[in-house]
């Protein structure tokens, strides 16, 4: 006697794999478990490879390869936006779209290709005004999907979002406060941040990469010029910076200086006045002047008292304001899927090329050789994403991120 389970039989093809199924519901114990196992092995079982049960739904048609890896993300998701995107690839709409164009531009193909066994007779099968059109379609639907990728990405994998500043601005404590814990050591000696911490923050639903840096400052020594030039690095990549300003001793000359240094073109930057209490008190600047002086046209003005937790709310406001644009917000609330899988995008931007090379193969007259083979190159990648292209290495590739269970 091991255990008492519960035995859930699942008969073709109703399972998850299309095939008989036998689950056991025990109890959790990594005692019972591994006895079990030991048991289901003796007598001939063998242990599941990652992704295997969803792999062999995959092969019995009972998903697209895309659908497949939405399971992943969906598994992987820890917010209700991740959630989300996962969900709107997993009902596969826009693969089922790209399968209905594929195969409008099979059937073309095939005329191109007929037309190369009646090559000395100079007839044409492939009505080029027609092909020309169905070219122009699917390019269309490749730029709409590829124009949510940027969206898709930062929701399931979360938004980079830099804390950067001049030493001693409260960067650290700023971070500790939004997190609600102790994350960064917060010390009065100027330059106590040397490397950077990352945390996510999790805002209605929205992961974002909260990323803590050295302060901006000629370097002390090689250590600090290495935290430093992590915060050059790290703000190239963020779509959000955080610039944290001392209310109490900064100027708006090293603001604005600051400013110019970590612009870059995509990056949204919110100034963090911080230590707001302080600034109040000067009279050599006022939150007006600080403005006026600093410049930087776009930028969001938010002040806060980090130690003291005024104005976190509206910076966490701000901060969400800033990633999502109303037009954001909409495709977020739409229907449409988010596309958020690098694979998928580079086998689309690899079909879109020979889409394009076989529009430059009508429009100069080229032979129908070359135009078949920029149409069995569009074929090939628009395959690979819904899987009706695969090969062992790729699926290899993408079941291997699955847990066992799965």
């Amino acid at each position: 006697m091991i255990d008492e389970v519960v035995l859930g039989l699942f008969r073709a093809p109703h399972s998850h794999t299309s095939e008989n199924v036998v689950e056991i519901s025990c109890h959790a114990s990594s005692y019972i478990i591994n006895r079990m196992l030991q048991i289901l092995l003796q007598q001939g079982a063998r242990l599941a490879k990652a992704g295997a049960f969803t792999l062999r739904a995959f092969v019995k048609g009972k998903m697209k390869l895309s659908q497949a890896e939405a399971v992943a993300d969906l598994i992987a998701s820890e917010t209700q936006a991740a959630h989300q995107v996962a969900m709107r690839q997993l009902r596969g709409g826009v693969s089922q779209e790209i399968a209905a164009l594929r195969q409008r531009l099979i059937d073309f193909a095939a005329l191109v290709e007929l037309e190369l066994d009646f090559s000395e007779e100079d007839v044409a099968f492939a009505d080029r005004r027609q092909l020309t059109a169905l070219l122009h379609e699917i390019l269309q639907t490749i730029e709409r999907i590829k124009s949510t990728f940027a969206l898709g990405n930062a929701l399931k994998n979360g938004i980079v979002t830099v804390l950067a500043g001049r030493p001693n601005a409260g960067k650290s404590t700023l971070l500790n406060a939004l997190l609600q814990e102790e994350r960064a050591i917060v010390s009065p000696v100027a330059g106590t941040t040397r490397d950077t911490i990352e945390e996510t923050l999790n805002i209605e639903g929205v992961a974002f990469r909260l990323i803590d840096t050295a302060g901006i400052r000629e370097a002390g020594d090689q250590i600090e010029a290495l935290g430093i030039q992590k915060t050059f690095d790290k703000v190239k990549n963020a779509a959000i910076l955080l610039y944290v300003f001392d209310g109490g001793e900064q100027s708006a000359a090293d603001l604005a200086a600051d400013l110019e240094k970590l612009h870059h073109g995509n990056l949204q930057v919110v100034v963090v006045v911080n230590k707001m209490d302080l600034l109040a008190a000067r009279s050599d600047l006022s939150a007006a002047t600080l403005q006026l002086q600093a410049g930087g046209e776009g930028v969001t003005w938010v002040y806060t008292c980090a130690q003291s937790g005024e104005g976190l709310e509206a910076l966490k406001t701000a901060i969400y304001d800033t990633a999502f644009t109303p037009a954001a917000r909409q495709a977020v609330a739409g229907s449409d899927t988010l596309w958020c899988n690098t694979r998928h995008i580079e086998a689309l931007s690899q079909a879109a090329a020979a889409l394009q090379a076989a529009l430059h193969c009508i429009g100069s007259g080229n032979s129908g050789e070359l135009l078949a083979l920029d149409l069995r190159q569009a074929l090939h990648y628009l395959g690979t994403v819904s899987g009706e292209v695969s090969t062992e290495d790729l699926l290899e590739s993408v079941f291997s991120r699955f847990c066992i269970g799965k």
